[in-house]
């Protein structure tokens, strides 16, 4: 890295040390909305993927309309403002436009280098959004970003930099997920009791406390003391937060937290979260508390490994309406209670698989944290650039 830096300063003061030039989007690229196409008119057995706004394709045509190596954002929708380089020749419909530099440039402007300059500059594309209604972004608006124009030289050292670095987080994300599959597996394995001799079935309502959150929102406040547990949260795993000043539903150490109500197809129903301190948490509605009534016969922790996620509630998602678990259709699944010595010894190998794949500060995740905030740290220090003086 050290290395390609000095090669870039040297290149900057060799080739341009008054400044480089700054220009705007609509005066050296052609900025473009594509053609409109619905999801019936694309099949898997066609070649060119159908670039929609998304971070995958919404299909495949057979024909493209825009040649490889093209910078697209989005231009309609939640996502609008996201901006994608797509490397393969494509099918560009109207919910995304491209930006190519027109001919004049085409010899100045390496596509990728555009890429990464609109990359760093995509919170301030969303934030040309249209308010109310559909988000949408109006193409004039994005025509007038600035963009640093420096010698072709120096902008492919860049992007080569910045490609190295893409490729060890795409290495990083694609180990990660493996090892998101294999846990899935051991955890489908060390919870699948299925004619095992010794364990009992038993209702959850003979095992657990139930208890319904209420509503926080006249007790919000960004100082607040307590964190409010609602689905953001435990869909997160902790990350997002909101706070109230108020405890209105205390939750308790070894407390098991569970979203009640999600979208469909959502991925927070009967998602759940471990609560490990008292006095930290306040419960909001449309989310239960459980509590272990014996916790000589049921180790929390596995209960909690049981329930999150768990399919007997997943089932009540019909994929078409809001799901809304009642507390009846929670206490009437079957759980199963092997002896408590062996609810210990899967809850230990769980631990460790979890803090493998989700814990921030240990292993994978927080190599591929640590990779992404070095990328963003020397994209922006590459990517700034002194205005040349007219």
């Amino acid at each position: 890295m050290k290395t390609h830096q000095n090669k870039i300063e040297k290149l900057l003061k060799e080739l341009c040390s008054g400044g480089v030039e700054w220009l705007e989007l609509g005066i050296f690229s052609q900025i473009k909305t594509g053609k409109g196409i619905t999801k019936k008119d694309s099949s898997d057995l066609f070649e060119y993927p159908i670039i929609s706004g998304g971070k995958k394709p919404m299909g495949y045509y057979n024909k493209y309309n825009r040649p490889k190596d093209t910078v697209t954002v989005s231009r309609v929708g939640a996502n609008a403002g996201y901006v994608d380089y797509i490397s393969t020749d494509f099918y560009l419909n109207d919910k995304c436009f491209s930006i190519l530099p027109v001919e004049k440039y085409k010899e100045k402007i390496n596509n990728k280098f555009l890429y990464y300059s609109l990359k760093l500059n995509e919170s301030n594309l969303i934030e040309l959004q249209s308010t109310g209604g559909v988000p949408t972004i109006n193409t004039v608006k994005v025509s007038k970003i600035k963009i640093p124009i420096p010698p072709l030289s120096i902008q492919k050292e860049i992007v080569k930099i910045l490609d190295n670095f893409t490729e060890l987080e795409a290495e990083l994300e694609a180990e990660l997920e493996a090892r998101k599959k294999q846990y899935e597996y051991y955890r489908t394995q060390l919870l699948t009791f299925d004619d095992v001799v010794g364990v009992q079935w038993v209702p959850l309502n003979q095992i657990i406390n139930f208890m319904n959150g209420k509503g926080h929102e006249q007790h919000i406040d960004e100082n607040g003391k307590y964190i409010v547990v609602n689905s953001k949260f435990v869909s997160t795993g902790g990350r997002v937060k909101k706070y109230s000043v108020s405890q209105i539903s205390p939750i308790f150490e070894n407390d098991i937290l569970m979203v009640m109500s999600d979208l469909p197809n959502g991925k927070a129903l009967a998602k759940c979260f471990y609560v490990e301190e008292n006095d930290k948490y306040t419960l909001n509605q449309r989310i239960c508390s459980l509590s272990v009534k014996n916790k000589d016969e049921i180790f929390t922790k596995y209960l909690f490994y049981i329930l999150n996620r768990n399919r007997q509630l997943l089932r009540y998602d019909n994929g078409v309406d809001q799901t809304n678990l009642r507390k009846d259709d929670i206490l009437k699944i079957q759980i199963p209670v092997p002896p408590i010595e062996e609810q210990k010894r899967i809850v230990a190998i769980l631990d460790k698989f979890d803090a493998l794949v989700n814990d921030i500060s240990i292993g994978l995740p927080a190599e591929l944290k640590a990779r992404r905030q070095q990328y963003e740290y020397y994209r922006s220090q590459l990517l700034t650039f002194p205005e040349l003086q007219k």
